[in-house]
């Protein structure tokens, strides 16, 4: 049987669940017309989906209700100010761009929407740190935002100028060139033992590697060094007496 299968019979057995527990204890049932009408249907969808697994049973937590209703405001307010989408690209969202991108889809093809709407927060965090968000970036987060949120998501598509609906639209292509970091962390460590991390180019070479331990260290690089060692991705360590 498929997956999708199994998971239709958990749903149908947890509704039943549901439906004897209401009647014994009402007062702990949550009734989802009560959600869609204080926060709108989308509320409901993104919530219910950024829980965790589709498969696996998550409490209710009213409180996260509001989170998600919080998130859908940041994305509203943004892209449809006119003033925050460019037409121009400096290249800062480019590579939270991508992979949010290709996370977002492999995401989706898994039906693991949670960690999709986790990696969207994460741009939206971004964007609204840079303050500007190119047109093409923002037309390709909203395709994917309305599979979460097709309401909210129409709307802002047209707000920004569109005449047609955004359910026909092409998804987003991401390059994957461009999801690669160009800088990673290591650990810089003194006679074996870790005294503080750095992040260093992925194809710095080994006397830039170990200059840069070494000013990280500062004060805490003391004695005779009689051994410099560099672990390429891994470690830095200083060996002194």
């Amino acid at each position: 049987m498929t997956r999708a299968y199994h998971l239709l019979r958990s749903r149908s057995r947890s509704g039943e669940n549901g439906i004897k527990m209401g009647k014994r204890f009402p007062e702990f049932v949550i009734n989802p017309s009560d959600i869609v009408r204080d926060y709108g249907a989308d509320t409901l969808r993104l919530y219910e989906m950024f829980m965790g697994p589709l498969e696996v049973s998550k409490p209710w937590n009213s409180n996260n209700v509001q989170g998600a209703r919080r998130f859908i405001t940041r994305v509203y307010n943004f892209f449809t100010e006119a003033d925050n989408l460019t037409d121009d690209n400096d290249g800062s969202l480019e590579k939270i761009y991508h992979k949010s991108v290709k996370k977002v889809t492999n995401d989706f093809e898994a039906l693991a929407y949670n960690t999709a709407i986790s990696q969207m927060m994460i741009f939206v965090n971004e964007v609204y740190k840079v303050g500007k968000c190119p047109r093409e970036y923002a037309d390709n987060f909203i395709k994917m935002f309305s599979c979460i949120c097709p309401h909210v998501g129409e709307e802002i598509w047209q707000l920004m100028g569109h005449n047609d609906t955004i359910a026909f639209e092409k998804w987003p292509e991401f390059d994957e060139s461009k999801t690669v970091d160009d800088e990673i962390e290591i650990a810089v460590q003194v006679n074996g033992k870790t005294r503080t991390t750095i992040k260093i180019a992925k194809d710095i070479d080994k006397d830039s590697a170990i200059a840069a331990g070494k000013e990280a260290l500062g004060d805490r690089l003391q004695g005779n060094i009689i051994k410099e060692i560099y672990v390429p991705g891994r470690i830095i360590n200083i060996v002194a007496k």
